[in-house]
């Protein structure tokens, strides 16, 4: 296969699919696949939320000073295997993650809010100041859209798949996500038990959660994991969490701008051709 990032500038709030579709029109052949990442799908679409308009209850906080940071940053974490990285970060956690637990108790309910990590595929990374990208609401609805569009413009029909880095994990011959949608053969909704489970199971790949074309779970899996590396491999500044943002931008979480955002690359999708 020829794998071929898609860069853009930095995709902004209800700017629509313009520069995906602009960045793929002139090089997509019959029958190419399109993976997009759900971040520049939901930001495309207006569908961020600001945490700073969320007042943290008590058990938002509990959740964020006692629960994530604490019992998952020095005991769950390492009894479940969890990445360094990860037990670092949530031993170093902001105040404004009692703002991110309260959204998400109210968006999405204590199943998800229990993860310390990912809750519900919110992504707080790749969006400014202290707005947060909600998964698509319909990316069926989306992929569609985008080939339909494509297909208009240049009489070609492309595959359009949308993929969260989040993974789908498989426990003997159940395959599963903690993310409340995922194409049809991956069970999805498992929240804090599926983030669990993941010490039992095996990542197979990203997460998808729309595809244009009907293939087998694992050959979607497939070139989902193609996308991401090519993603990872081709951009300097992949934000893989906001600690990676703030990092590069050595600001704190909510001074990230989109000016800033737009200073740097992004790549929000990847065409993979047949050779």
């Amino acid at each position: 296969m020829i794998v071929i990032p898609i860069k853009t500038e930095y995709i902004k709030a209800n700017e629509g699919y313009e520069k995906i579709i602009d960045s793929v029109k002139e090089i997509c052949q019959e029958n190419d696949y399109l993976i997009i990442s759900e971040t520049p799908i939901s930001t495309a679409e207006g569908n961020l939320l600001d945490e700073s308009k969320y007042n943290p209850g008590l058990l938002a906080i509990f959740l964020a000073d006692i629960w994530s940071k604490y019992i998952w940053g020095y005991i769950l974490c390492p009894l479940f295997g969890c990445k360094k990285r990860t037990k670092k970060n949530l031993r170093k956690m902001p105040k404004e993650v009692r703002n991110h637990k309260q959204l998400i108790l109210k968006e999405y309910g204590l199943k998800y809010a229990l993860q310390p990590t990912a809750e519900a595929g919110v992504d707080l990374s790749n969006v400014p100041e202290q707005y947060v990208s909600l998964l698509p609401k319909n990316p069926e609805k989306s992929a569609k859209i985008i080939k339909d569009e494509i297909k208009r413009i240049t009489n070609k029909n492309i595959h359009v798949l949308i993929i969260d880095t989040d993974g789908t994990y498989q426990f003997h011959n159940i395959k599963y996500t903690t993310l409340p949608i995922a194409i049809k053969g991956i069970i999805s909704g498992t929240g804090v038990f599926g983030y669990m489970l993941r010490k039992f199971s095996k990542k197979i790949g990203p997460t998808v959660l729309a595809s244009t074309i009907q293939l087998d779970v694992i050959d979607l899996i497939k070139l989902a994991n193609i996308a991401e590396e090519c993603e990872k491999n081709s951009n300097d500044n992949f934000f893989g969490t906001i600690y990676d943002m703030k990092n590069k931008f050595d600001s704190n979480f909510s001074d990230i701008s989109s000016e800033m955002l737009n200073s740097v690359s992004h790549v929000p999708a990847v065409l993979i051709k047949n050779k």
